[in-house]
């Protein structure tokens, strides 16, 4: 197929075939295996070092170095925390009866949970969430501006590194300059670039998921009050929402290191290979009735999250805000629903991304 930049890439489609590319060492990340075509984002080498770009053993080496902070158990010390920080921004509007759940809730709260995690002060955090949304979806009057937020996040990141260096403290970035310093663990662009990729995927993906399944459950109303009826299936209505409409529907871009067949035709080697994850979760040969969105859903093994060494580092810390951020505004507000027709909404124009621009509500019957 051809990616609106006029490049040539091949699509995988398939629930069997993506499961088994996700988790193929034949298909590399790494750039330097790639012989033209589109490469994804283009990043100087101090953002670029990251775990999107690398393969064992590198890879490994810094997975294993970060994955402590990760952990399920770790995550779930955060709860409280972030289900007081999600209570707050309801807070915030519930008294107007409106709100948009993109702008309130969706992007505010994993901005705060992954900056408060890594040691962002507060008061940068909303031009690290603008940065970031000019850089995935540029608006078309400025064609500078995805350059431009690189430039200011790559600055940002040196000036904080450079700050904790000089006043460690108890976050994960501090964490990560110690194993550079103390134990060479990291060069310096793997640092930044660690740094970077957390802040920017623990934003990225949650503020979508969120939205979209937020709007999904507004869509189908008969879900909706189920859930409220019956709350401790938030979790399984997550995952739902993660197979039903995933933030990203296809996976980081892979270069095979070898001419490979996937699913009976041959891909040359060094050429651009993409995932459809969007497709795969609804496969009708893996799913049953896929096109249903189905909260209690039971055999639910979507590959939103991936798949292999590269299954999403963040997915626990994902999991655990999605789930707050949904429960709680299915639990406080009964009587939401949409401010405006389906049709109306506004969808980021990306193809990397499933994205709502705003999801305006109402949020109680007076409204």
């Amino acid at each position: 197929m051809t990616l609106p930049d006029g490049s040539a890439v091949w699509l995988v489609t398939r629930y069997a075939d993506v499961r088994a590319a996700l988790a193929d060492p034949r298909l590399s990340l790494s750039k330097a295996n790639a012989t033209g075509g589109w490469r994804g984002f283009s990043l100087p080498p101090a953002l670029d070092a990251n775990l999107l770009n690398m393969d064992p053993p590198d890879h490994t080496r810094i997975r294993r170095l970060v994955g402590q902070a990760f952990t399920a158990r770790r995550i779930d010390r955060l709860r409280p925390w972030v289900q007081h920080v999600a209570d707050n921004l309801l807070d915030t509007v519930a008294p107007t009866g409106r709100a948009d759940l993109i702008a309130d809730l969706a992007g505010p709260l994993p901005v705060a949970v992954i900056c408060e995690l890594i040691g962002v002060p507060e008061a940068n955090r909303p031009d690290f969430r603008s940065w970031t949304d000019a850089m995935i979806a540029p608006p078309p009057d400025d064609p500078r501006a995805a350059a431009k937020a690189v430039g200011a996040i790559h600055t940002f990141l040196a000036d904080l590194v450079a700050a904790r260096r000089a006043e460690p403290g108890h976050d994960l970035l501090s964490a990560m300059i110690a194993a550079r310093d103390e134990d060479d663990r990291l060069s310096e662009d793997e640092l930044t670039s660690l740094a970077f990729l957390i802040l920017f995927a623990g934003y990225e993906n949650s503020v979508h998921t969120i939205g979209n399944g937020l709007l999904t459950l507004l869509r189908h109303p008969d879900a909706l009050a189920n859930l409220r009826a019956e709350p401790q299936h938030v979790t399984s209505a997550v995952e739902e929402i993660l197979r039903f409409e995933p933030p990203s529907p296809v996976a980081i871009r892979r270069f095979p290191t070898e001419d490979i067949t996937i699913g009976g035709v041959t891909v040359p080697k060094g050429e651009t290979v993409l995932l459809a994850v969007a497709a795969a979760n609804r496969d009708p040969d893996r799913f049953t009735e896929p096109e249903d969105f189905d909260p209690q859903r039971a055999d639910n093994p979507h590959l939103t999250l991936g798949h292999g060494i590269h299954y999403c580092l963040g997915a626990p810390l994902a999991r655990m805000e999605i789930e707050i951020a949904i429960g709680t505004v299915v639990r406080r507000f009964p009587a939401i629903k949409l401010a405006v027709s389906a049709d109306e909404l506004q969808w980021r124009p990306s193809f990397r991304s499933r994205a709502l621009q705003a999801l305006p509500v109402l949020l109680d019957a007076r409204s």
